[in-house]
């Protein structure tokens, strides 16, 4: 006895090894304990609850900070911006954070935690589903539903008549020699559940996008084809599971590219609709055919979606060298400057010029104006009424050569490899053209076509994402419009030969009508009810909740059901 109440104490008693005076250890409960712990603690809908709560927090710097999926030119920017700050947020991945591994780390755990909790809660309603109704109480008077009348059909006949009334309700019923149980209202509880392995799939089906799919951005200029392989994206984003053979061989071109814009009014400028005109293939020999591009209206093709994101102007420029000669004709994409306005910026390379190689920096406004100052230039409108370029003009050794890539839309090596061209400074309009001194060579500006930003999205499990939220929506309502019902009938010989009926209902928050309908249907028109016999369902609800409480059956205990082993007692009314 005495090692009984060491252990129980956490001690252990003193043995013949153990040395004279000698403080004795707690006992532990060893790794398993610890990992049996840890794992009951991480099964709990409460740390599933936190869990979540920290995939919403991990999830607002992404809205905080440019992403490099959705924008790397304003992550770019970003960087230019705040040089000291933007590398200890990159350290910290909160400009990929779907892709960070803390993210991650909290996505696992979440789903872990989910399964862990939810999948046994399952096989447990599914073995309740199955079982027998609980037996009747001891004395259903004390239901918070509860009723009693004599008859003079005899107790066989009521049981059965009991039983079919209660099975044409959908009451699952199980009939004994004096009383019929019956049970029904799971569909709550299997809403419920539904609706947290519907959270489960969905985490599921997200992971699944995430490890298989894949991301693409591309900028594509009117009258530009795309071909989809990793050398056309501008930025890609590949799964952790994906393959370049699972790129689809589709094509597109754009033809054109409309934006229409505001014309009056404070709203002036702002972007009302954007349209472009494509062209498309699904394989090298497949049939082409059209597709007219808008917000929320993607393209479907290969097994991704083509979606809309930004758009810009392309100038067209004709560069020709000292020679003479063609050295660069095409257009150039310009980045915004400001997004109202749309005033742009870019540059021009001309590796093949000769016999030196030229390079062109120029900034675009859509709707060339002076300011009220008359000092500079402005763009009054983002629409093309009257497009106007500055070009700075540079010669020397670009660094296309070396074989290091550098951005199509940066100048390198100005001041070192690159000299400024003293005089290559002009203003032009459409058809203009700059020569510049020395005959060095010239550039032309030809005109000015739109291009329209694109993004490439693969999901395998977009639709698996799709149903499982469905799913999840349906298992909220049915949660919150079910509730677990059981019922009672016990039929027993009076006095004077007549068979005394109880009736008693219990259901999971707050009392329905069906009890009544239940008792009035059994009753039948024919029996009148004495007084005192018949006990309404609220008045019961109150002496219900004066009276003791019971011990409840294990069946029954999660609905607070009294077990049919409970005292005799009448409540107090």
């Amino acid at each position: 006895m005495s090692d009984v109440k060491d252990m129980e104490s956490g001690t252990q008693a003193p043995s013949a090894r153990q040395a004279p005076g000698e403080v004795p250890r707690p006992v532990g409960i060893g790794l398993l304990g610890w990992l049996r712990w840890g794992w009951r603690q991480l099964t709990t809908m409460r740390t599933a609850l936190i869990l979540l709560f920290l995939v919403a927090l991990g999830a607002v710097p992404s809205s905080l900070f440019p992403q490099r999926g959705q924008a790397p030119e304003k992550v770019a920017a970003y960087f230019e911006k705040h040089e000291t700050l933007a590398p200890w947020l990159d350290r910290l991945s909160l400009f990929d954070v779907f892709a960070a591994p803390w993210f991650a780390a909290i996505y696992i755990l979440l789903f872990v935690s989910l399964a862990g909790c939810v999948l046994p809660r399952a096989v447990k309603h599914y073995q309740s589903m199955r079982a027998r109704p609980p037996a009747a109480p001891r004395n259903l008077g004390r239901l918070p539903q509860s009723a009693s009348y004599e008859t003079d059909a005899p107790p066989e006949d009521v049981l059965a008549e009991a039983r079919t009334l209660l099975r044409k309700r959908r009451f699952r019923v199980e009939v004994s020699d004096s009383s019929a149980a019956a049970e029904k209202g799971y569909l709550g509880e299997t809403g419920n559940l539904l609706f947290h392995l519907a959270l489960l799939a969905l985490l599921f089906a997200l992971g699944l996008g995430n490890l298989f799919g894949y991301r693409g951005n591309v900028l594509l200029s009117e009258g530009k084809s795309f071909a989809n392989s990793l050398s056309q994206y501008d930025e890609f984003e590949p799964g952790r599971a994906f393959d370049s053979d699972d790129l689809a061989p589709f094509s597109i071109t754009l033809d054109d590219f409309t934006a229409t814009y505001e014309t009056k009014g404070d709203k002036r400028g702002q972007a009302t609709d954007f349209h472009a005109k494509l062209r498309y293939r699904d394989s090298p020999d497949g049939k082409q055919k059209s597709w007219d591009l808008r917000l929320n209206h993607p393209l479907k093709v290969g097994g991704a979606k083509l979606y809309l994101l930004g758009h810009g102007y392309a100038p067209v420029f004709t560069v020709r060298d000292a020679k003479g000669n063609i050295a660069y004709r095409d257009s150039v994409p310009f980045l915004p400057m400001e997004p109202r306005n749309l005033t742009s910026e870019g540059v021009i390379k001309a590796p093949d010029a000769e016999p030196e190689q030229l390079a062109f920096y120029g900034i675009l406004w859509p709707t060339a104006v002076a300011s009220e100052d008359g000092k500079q230039i402005i763009s009054a409108f983002p629409g093309p009424i009257r497009p106007v370029v500055t070009i700075s003009s540079f010669k020397g050794d670009i660094g296309l050569d070396s074989g290091t890539p550098q951005s199509v839309y940066k100048l390198e090596g100005i001041g070192k490899t690159l000299q400024p061209v003293r005089g290559g400074q002009k203003l032009l309009e459409p058809g203009e053209t700059l020569t510049l001194p020395g005959n060095a060579g010239s550039i032309t500006f030809d005109g000015l076509r739109e291009y329209a930003t694109l993004s490439v999205n693969r999901d395998p499990g977009r639709l698996p994402a799709l149903v499982a939220a469905v799913l999840a929506v349906l298992g909220v309502a049915a949660s919150f419009m079910v509730r677990r019902r059981r019922v009672w009938v016990r039929a027993s010989a009076g006095e004077g030969g007549r068979t005394v009926v109880e009736v008693g209902g219990l259901t999971l928050g707050n009392p329905t009508p069906e009890f009544d309908d239940i008792v009035t249907a059994l009753r039948g028109p024919d029996e009148d009810a004495e007084p005192g016999e018949k006990a309404g369902s609220a008045e019961r609800a109150e002496s219900a909740e004066k009276a003791e409480p019971t011990a409840g059956d294990p069946d029954s205990t999660p609905d607070g059901a009294p077990d049919s082993d409970g005292p005799d007692t009448e409540p107090k009314e």
